[in-house]
Parts: structure tokens; C-alpha cells; sequence
């Protein structure tokens, strides 16, 4: 059918054509072997967006720059939050890079992460989204795959020029949410230093839902009431206008700095700093949450999100033996906390405050030799915790000591790795072979100093040590020009972090679940194969499809636990059921996604893409399940056993996206449509993080939005943006968010270079 579809439109075609479609496959990317490599060349599936679509998109953040892509499914609980989900794989499963760096520290969590949001998509030069695991290059936690932000560049005199100057800014206004951004970067060059700065800065205000709600659930996502103090009391207020979600804003401010200096015509120096913070911000979903009636929280927010990054690299190429050599020393400060206070409960307004430390280094090589080319490196992280914790009474400003979120001692996660990542060009240039090799090693220690403050655990200190080995192999088949056919296995590790191991949280909205650590947990591993095709018809139509099969063995899932014996503890007066994180023996997960791309009449395309992920564990459920027959020898013997299969989380609905484009000269037009499939509740994991609280009673329903982006540039140093998302005004979710997304949203943008 798809092939069909693409025919016809080819049919209609025009003959002078833009050439995107011929780029494509020859398109460079960077991110999966270090250095400069075509997509011809790689098995793996990447997508890439570019410092344009950045700027056409005009998102307010990051998540929201990945989900107009149609190809990463994203979840949120707030506002300020944004958890890319690839192939089934969320969070602390899916890698966040940084110009080369990891993000991923020692507390990103398995369930929902907001950290994409602290990276400035303003000042992104390009993004490349790996599909799949990814360890050879990047060690533990690729199990999904890679998000990899590449900042822009700054750039020196070029053309014999002395110096030169550029910049770039815009302002911006959104109606759903009253966003105001404002923007503005400038580039000072001379002839061997380059120096780059840009500052950004948004205000959110409370988000509006849409009005069309689904005929079934005329309620869905209204906020009828919010807490709030009147005369020092708490006191519930009904809503004004209940499609309003009141306390969902923030602010959010974002600065880079780079500094280049090219030593010679072989040596360059990066000098590469950045800072994001925020005002706090809310929790939504845990603002809706009702106990005996009545909303449960008086207060629930993240503090300050904030990230600091420094890195120094050094680049030389042509350096002796290896063609090319890189070098980088980093380190990030991250900071994160939460507080809560329930209602009336003056005396008790909780904050759990983590600060991160993170020092890394990698150095990577390139070396070609007739139709070889190898990188080969080594890199290694430091990761250092300090966790507190305090309770004070808002009235009277006294502050008592509380269990802290993570241990209170020491914690310290160190990882260390070499690897070596090859491509061999056959000579008949019809194939291409990937392979390589990671060994690495992961590291954690942390202390329990009083484990008494309300529940004894068996044990104050935790301690693992792992060596593993992880590889991968592809073969690429390019028969004719403009085709491709690519075949991979990877395989993939996720070492637990000290969130998996020693966390203790409530995890139901009812509070009668409570996680506690557990320290005999393993290491996730995955094996991953990818089928892959890409077919050009002419120079007007591509197609584009694949599919994967992922063997999840240790996956770590919330399960009911023993704590000294006991299935259920006393916390804070509630009798709570005990979780943790244990090993389930197997999963698996599977999917596929496909895409078209036409050029159907001049300055007109079309393109559309559709994504489908299905996944669930297995345990042995030996209560009463298993079968025993009497043998000849008159001995029973096992001869069956039931297995169980669950569904996993974090596994997100079919979604995609399909967009008609009109570009001619000066002016550029997109309608496009988003959309999501049902997830019903039985596709949902209780014990996990779909939040099947927060969607109707038969689980998340389906959804598309109809939206309208245009741009007019006035000579090459002004332009006009003028956006309609969600034009219908469709009241919608994202599985597993218990925030609703922005109702009919106008945009008004005014960009101007020099």
C-alpha cells in the first residue's frame, strides 16, 4: 500500500524538483562513530535536525522540539518536563548527550525525567536521534537509543577578513499558555579566535486545554478546583474556567558561552560553557491528587532546575599515525529537588535536595587506511551525589531532619571504557560492513548513614562492581543509487545507578506503595536486531522502513518486596505496601516505523511517518501453576511450568505525523497532523509508570491535532512567524501524562539576523 501511495504521487511529480531527497542518505552525522561519517555508510537508523527545522518549528522546549518531529514519542507530568521515549525505552534508559558528553549522572531515574528541557534548543545547531542500542560508542544506559545535542559552532574569519560579526534573535508569543521568549546570540570572529555567546529566556504561564473534549469523557483533564492560601490557611477554590490548569507555569532561563581558537591549520581549541536554570515548578499531577474526597496537596514542585557544564576540547588532525584526534575534560553540576506539603499540614513542608558532580574526559581517535576506517577511544566518568533533606513548619520557620530522597552518606558511581568502532567499504561498493567492541567498567558505592529515622534496613552500605563487554554488527546492502538495505545487532547494558539501588519514594498517588532499596540487582543487557530499508524513486519519492526485535534480559521492574521480612511498612502513619526494583527474567519488545517522503507539484511535498512499539516481561508464577506427573519410577517430576507475561512501561501508542509543505521563494506554509493510537488499560503496567490514574477509566484515548506553521522572510535579515497548533481545539494527553496538552495555540514569532 505504501508503495502504491509513493508511486502515485511520484506520478504527478513535477521534473524540477528540490534535491532533499538525493541528500538524504549522503547527509553527514557525527554522533554514532565520533567523527564525520555519511548515512550511507551506517547500518544503525538515525534521524537528524537540522539548526533550520529548528528554527521553522519554533517549539518552547526541547520535548516539544522532538515531538513535532512525529518520530520520538514524549511524556509529561508537567510543564516543564519533557521524557523522550525511544522504542519503549524511557528515561534512564534512553541516553542524553551533551557536544559529545553524557548527561545521564547517577540519579536519572527509570521513570519520567525532565532533564531534556535544561538544553536551549535555540542554540542547537543540530540534533541526531539514534535509534536502538548505542554502547559500543557510548557505554551503559543506551538502551533505546541516543538524543544527541550539538550546539552551535563559533566561527572565525573567513575569506582573507580580519574580523566579522553575526547574530541572531527573536521574540515570541504563544496564546495557550501566554509564553513570552525572547532570544539573542552573537558571533565575534577574527582570524584565529572565534567567540560565541547567546542568552535565552521564557516565561510559561498556565497551560489551556482544548474544549473539544471526547464524547465519552466530557470531563477529562478539567481542573475544578486547586489549593491555594487565604489568610494563612489552606483553603480549596473552585475554578473560574476548569479547561485552565492552574500553577502549571514557570520560568526558565538559558546562557552558552563558546570560545574557539585555531592554533594552527591542524589544531583547535573549544572552550565550551553552559548554564540553564528555572523558577520552580509545579508537579501537576500530583495537584490533581485526591484523598478522601479532597485534593491531597497543598504544595507539590520541583525546586530549581539547574545545570551547569563546562568542557575544554582539543582537536588535531593529520597527527602522526591517526588521521584525526579529539580530547575533552568536562564536568556538570546539576541540581534538583522537590517539595510537597499536603493539606493543612502547616508543619510539614518536605524538601529533598540533590546536588550532582560530574567529571568526564574521552579521547577519541580516527585512523583510514584503504577502504577501512577505525575510531577507537577511551572515556570515564566521575559521579558524586550529595543527598539532604529537611522538614519545616511554614509557620514557624523551625526545620527538623527528614529521611533524604537517597542515601545521606556517600555515593559515588564511577564508569571507565575503551572501545573500537570499525567500517569496512568493499570494493564493489555495493556493501558495507559496521562492527565494534566496548569493554567497560561501572562502579557504585553508597553509605546508609541512619537508616533508623523510620524503617531499620537490613543494611547500611551498598556496593557493586561490574566488567562487561558489548558489541555490534551491521551490513549495508546499496544495490543502485538511492538505495539502501541494512541489517544490525547491537547489543546493550545498563548498569543500576544509585536510583535504582537505594532509592526510597512513595510510588502510588494513594501512598500506600512505598520503594525501598534494594542492593542485589544486576546489570539490564539487551540484544537488539534492526532491519532497515530506504528506497529512492527517482528523485521525487522516498520510502523509508524498519523494524527491530529487542531480547530484554534483568529488566529491572517495580515488584512486590519483603523489608525485614515484611510485605508492608508503617510510612508516616500509612500502612504502605513494600516495592522494589528486582530483575525480571526476560522481556522483550518489538516495532517498527515507516515513512514517506513526495514531491508532488512544484514547491509542494508530502511526508508522513507512523511509529508502532509493542513489550512485556515474563516471570515464572509458580503459586499453584505448576504440573506435576507421575513418572514410571513412581517420582513426580515437573513437567510444565506457567508463565506469566505482563505488559511493560513506558511502551507508548502507534503515533506519527503527516505534513503537506508549500515553499516557494520567501514564504513557507506546513499543515500537518499529529496523532496517537488508544492505549488501552489492560496495555498498561500497574506497578510501573504509565500513570493509569491520570487517564479515563478504559485507559488513554486515541487523538489528532490539525496544525498550521508559516514563515515570510523579508530579505535575509528579517522574518515573520505565524503558527496555529491544535486548530480544532482537541482536549488531549500523552500516555502516561497526567498533564493536558495546550488547547487552540496561536504563535507570533519575529526573527532577525545580521
Amino acid at each position: 500500500m505504501l508503495l502504491t501511495v509513493c508511486a502515485v504521487f511520484y506520478a504527478k511529480a513535477q521534473t524540477a524538483v528540490t534535491d532533499t531527497i538525493v541528500k538524504e542518505l549522503n547527509e553527514i552525522v557525527i554522533s554514532v562513530n565520533k567523527f564525520p561519517e555519511k548515512k550511507l555508510n551506517v547500518a544503525q537508523r538515525i534521524d537528524v535536525i537540522s539548526s533550520g527545522y529548528i528554527a521553522r518549528v519554533n517549539a518552547q522546549n526541547t520535548g516539544d522540539l522532538l515531538i513535532n518531529t512525529g518520530n520520538v514519542f514524549v511524556q509529561k507530568s508537567q510543564q516543564g518536563g519533557s521524557s523522550p521515549v525511544i522504542r519503549g525505552f524511557e528515561a534512564s534508559r534512553v541516553l542524553l548527550v551533551i557536544d559529545g558528553v553524557r548527561m545521564n549522572n547517577l540519579i536519572y531515574r527509570s521513570g519520567h525525567l525532565q532533564n531534556a528541557i535544561t538544553v536551549d534548543q535555540n542554540m542547537l545547531e543540530r540534533v541526531e536521534v539514534l535509534y536502538g542500542p548505542n554502547s559500543t560508542i557510548y557505554g551503559s544506559d543506551a538502551l533505546g537509543g541516543v538524543v544527541h545535542f550539538r550546539t552551535k559552532m563559533p566561527v572565525p574569519a573567513t575569506a582573507g577578513k580580519l574580523f566579522t560579526a553575526s547574530g541572531n534573535s527573536f521574540v515570541r508569543y504563544s496564546s495557550a499558555n501566554a509564553e513570552k521568549s525572547v532570544h539573542a546570540d552573537v558571533n565575534l570572529g577574527w582570524k584565529k579566535i572565534a567567540w560565541l555567546q547567546s542568552y535565552s529566556y521564557s516565561d510559561f504561564g498556565d497551560v489551556k486545554m482544548g474544549s473539544k473534549y471526547p464524547s465519552k469523557y466530557p470531563g477529562f483533564g478539567r481542573r475544578d478546583s486547586f489549593m491555594t492560601r487565604i489568610n494563612g490557611v489552606d483553603t480549596v477554590v473552585k475554578n473560574a474556567d476548569t479547561r485552565v490548569q492552574k500553577f502549571s507555569g514557570y520560568r526558565q532561563w538559558d546562557f552558552l558561552q563558546k570560545v574557539l581558537l585555531q592554533q594552527n591549520e591542524k589544531i583547535t581549541h573549544v572552550l565550551n560553557v553552559q548554564y540553564s536554570n528555572t523558577t520552580n515548578v509545579p508537579r501537576y499531577d500530583r495537584l490533581q491528587d485526591k484523598r478522601n474526597g479532597t485534593l491531597r496537596y497543598a504544595e507539590w514542585y520541583y525546586g530549581p532546575q539547574e545545570r551547569l557544564f563546562t568542557s575544554y576540547e582539543f582537536s588535531i588532525v593529520k597527527a602522526g599515525f591517526f588521521d584525526a584526534i579529539t580530547a575533552n575534560i568536562n564536568y556538570q553540576a546539576i541540581g534538583e529537588s522537590r517539595y510537597t506539603r499536603e493539606f493543612k499540614r502547616y508543619d510539614r513542608l518536605d524538601g529533598r535536595v540533590e546536588k550532582v558532580k560530574v567529571g568526564g574526559f574521552t579521547i577519541d581517535t580516527r585512523k583510514t587506511w584503504k577502504n577501512h576506517e577505525l575510531t577507537a577511544g577511551i572515556d570515564g566518568q566521575l559521579n558524586d551525589l550529595k543527598s539532604t533533606a529537611s522538614r519545616v513548619n511554614i509557620n514557624t520557620g523551625a526545620s527538623t531532619r527528614l529521611d533524604t530522597r537517597y542515601p545521606d552518606g556517600k555515593n559515588k558511581m564511577n564508569n571507565f571504557g575503551l572501545f573500537a568502532q570499525h567500517t569496512y567499504k568493499f570494493k564493489n561498493r555495493k556493501f558495507v560492513l559496521n562492527d565494534g567492541i566496548r569493554l567497560q567498567r561501572i562502579s557504585l558505592h553508597s553509605t546508609l548513614v541512619d537508616t533508623a529515622l523510620l524503617f531499620h534496613l537490613p543494611y547500611t552500605e551498598i556496593r557493586q562492581d561490574y566488567v562487561t563487554v558489548t558489541g555490534n554488527a551491521g551490513l549495508i546492502y546499496l544495490p543502485a543509487a538511492g538505495s539502501k538495505f541494512s541489517f544490525n545487532i547491537s547489543t546493550g547494558f545498563r548498569a543500576p545507578n544509585v536510583d535504582d539501588l537505594a532509592k526510597i519514594f512513595e510510588s502510588s498517588t494513594s501512598a500506600k506503595q512505598l520503594v525501598v532499596p534494594n542492593k542485589d540487582i544486576r546489570p539490564e543487557k539487551t540484544i537488539n536486531v534492526d532491519l532497515g530499508v530506504s528506497q529512492n524513486i527517482g528523485s521525487n519519492v522516498r520510502i523509508e522502513a524498519s523494524g527491530f526485535y529487542t531480547w530484554f534480559r534483568d529488566a529491572l521492574v517495580k515488584a512486590p518486596f519483603k523489608l525485614n521480612g515484611q510485605d508492608s511498612v508503617l510510612y508516616y502513619g500509612v500502612k504502605s505496601q513494600v516495592l522494589a526494583n528486582v530483575n525480571a527474567n526476560k522481556a522483550f519488545l518489538y516495532g517498527f516505523s515507516a515513512s514517506f517522503f513526495a514531491t508532488i507539484a512544484n514547491d509542494f511535498t508530502l511526508s508522513s511517518s507512523i511509529s508502532y512499539t509493542k513489550g512485556r516481561f515474563e516471570t515464572d508464577d509458580t503459586k499453584n501453576s505448576n504440573v506435576y506427573e507421575k513418572q514410571p519410577s513412581g517420582v513426580y517430576a515437573l513437567v510444565s511450568k506457567k508463565v506469566s507475561s505482563k505488559p511493560l512501561d513506558h511502551i507508548p501508542p502507534v503515533f506519527g505525523k503527516t505534513s503537506i509543505a508549500y515553499q516557494h521563494k520567501a514564504l513557507f506554509a506546513e499543515l500537518y497532523a499529529l496523532y496517537n493510537g488508544w492505549k488501552h488499560l489492560d496495555a498498561y503496567n500497574a506497578d510501573g509508570e504509565d500513570n493509569a490514574q491520570y487517564a479515563t477509566a478504559d485507559g488513554m484515548p486515541s487523538w489528532a491535532t490539525l496544525n498550521l506553521r508559516t514563515s515570510y522572510r523579508f530579505g535575509k535579515a528579517f522574518t515573520l512567524q505565524f503558527a496555529v497548533e491544535n486548530i480544532l481545539d482537541r482536549n488531549y494527553r500523552y500516555f502516561a501524562s497526567g498533564f493536558s496538552a495546550a488547547g487552540r495555540n496561536f504563535i507570533v514569532a519575529a526573527r532577525a539576523g545580521f
